[in-house]
């Protein structure tokens, strides 16, 4: 049930400093509620809290999850508890970096004022509209698989369906989302619309430009908005500090979202006669084929980056972070006899390192630069075809596209634990 925080508040106009530890505890609360609802991870929002809590002469103790908060808040001989909850998970990059200021600037602008000004700054930033419509959000993911298809192996055929297809598949979900249905049926109900309209489309190229059949490979690049990149890297990342009860939750979730999605896109593929397989051949050199790779990237990652609600310079920077970065991967294993999953370390890392280094130029949070530039290394080629073969009963093939697929996806949140390890002083210690 919504919280109405202005009634809840007992002392509205008195100064926060002043106020008493129900009102106090109050703020702590609602800006780790609305941090963890913008996606951020369990440590981050426990640094907030803390942060808050400190200002206010007080000492926080929080238990983090998904979507949840359990949290007491300690003052002399009192102490006062309350459990928070959020109706669903999602990411807001916009609302982060708002939170995040806020968070940084909160004893110098917000102390001084009274707990109902605090509240009411707050509700600014909580009721603040999303900064694309339902169109942008479409092309954003149109933009972005296609980016992404690209750079799997995939043509300009493979690249003008997965954009439409993932379009068409993203806009359903967005408008299902606004109407509050649960995130299974969103996420089904998008895949199977950007298979289908993928189908559709290479039908229509078909008939009017007699393409290869060998070109409906490129389905699965039309499915590949629904990754969910948030959830994915901050489960790693909250384990490797100790918040397994965050990371576990997150994890699941993750799993939950790519397994759905999976299998919606396989049973579509039985139903219309799709098979994975290799790409046609592009026909570029490797000087060519890497100058090509750097705008995909670029496009991939701003696309993922307005899909979060990126405003438009958070995006390009992270869009820049992303062509660096995955560039970088991807000529590492074309190049040199480097792992898949050791050149995917070596790309998060990168990515860690600007993302860092941008952070302290610009203040944006690292997370918001560096989860949409690494969620187009997440093999999401690798974890569809294994569940194509396991659905085929071919355990033996479906094994190893997983293997390899767990492998990468293990080592690009340990990539940005290392960046954050040597750039971020606060990140290497436990207390």
């Amino acid at each position: 049930m919504t919280i109405h925080w202005g009634r809840f508040v007992a002392n509205r106009d008195t100064l926060s400093a002043s106020a008493v530890l129900e009102d106090k505890s109050s703020l702590v609360g609602r800006v780790g509620i609305l941090m963890l609802a913008c996606g951020t991870g369990a440590w981050r929002v426990r640094e907030a809290m803390n942060t808050i809590a400190r200002s206010l002469g007080l000492t926080c103790s929080a238990d983090i999850g998904l979507i949840s908060i359990e949290y007491t808040c300690f003052s002399e001989n009192l102490s006062y508890t309350q459990v928070l909850s959020l109706p669903t998970t999602g990411v807001n990059t916009d609302k982060l970096d708002q939170m995040e200021r806020f968070v940084d600037h909160f004893e110098e602008k917000s102390l001084p004022l009274s707990v109902r000004e605090i509240h009411e700054q707050l509700d600014a930033i909580q009721r603040k509209p999303g900064n694309y419509s339902y169109w942008q959000a479409a092309f954003a993911a149109a933009l972005a698989c296609s980016g992404f298809v690209f750079l799997l192996g995939g043509g300009i055929v493979e690249m003008i369906c997965s954009f439409i297809g993932a379009g068409m598949g993203n806009l359903l979900r967005r408008k299902l989302i606004d109407h509050h249905i649960t995130t299974l049926a969103c996420t089904a109900a998008g895949v199977a619309l950007a298979s289908l309209s993928y189908l559709g489309i290479f039908k229509l190229l078909g008939i009017f430009f007699m393409i290869s059949p060998q070109h409906e490979v490129g389905y699965i690049g039309a499915m590949l908005f629904v990754v969910p990149g948030f959830p994915f890297i901050t489960s790693m990342l909250d384990m490797s500090k100790s918040d397994m009860r965050s990371g576990l939750e997150r994890l699941t979730y993750a799993l939950m979202i790519t397994l759905v999605a999976t299998l919606v896109g396989w049973l579509v593929a039985l139903l219309v006669h799709f098979a994975p397989g290799n790409f046609l051949p592009l026909g570029l050199n490797d000087w060519q084929l890497m100058l090509l790779r750097i705008p995909a990237s670029f496009c991939g990652v701003y696309g993922f980056s307005m899909m979060f609600n990126s405003p438009w310079r958070m995006a390009f920077l992270a869009g820049c972070i992303g062509a660096v970065a995955n560039t970088l991967r991807l000529e590492l294993v074309d190049l040199t006899n480097i792992p898949a999953a050791a050149a995917a370390f070596a790309g998060a890392l990168t990515a860690g390192m600007l993302a860092s280094l941008i952070n302290r130029k610009t203040g944006f949070p690292r997370i918001s630069l560096t989860v949409p530039a690494i969620v187009i290394m997440v093999p999401g080629l690798y974890i569809y075809r294994a569940m194509y073969y396991i659905g085929l009963n071919h355990i033996s093939a479906g094994a190893t596209w997983l293997t390899q697929a767990i492998l990468i996806i293990m080592f690009l949140p340990m990539g940005l634990f290392v960046a954050r390890l040597i750039m971020d002083k606060r990140w290497r210690y436990s207390d």
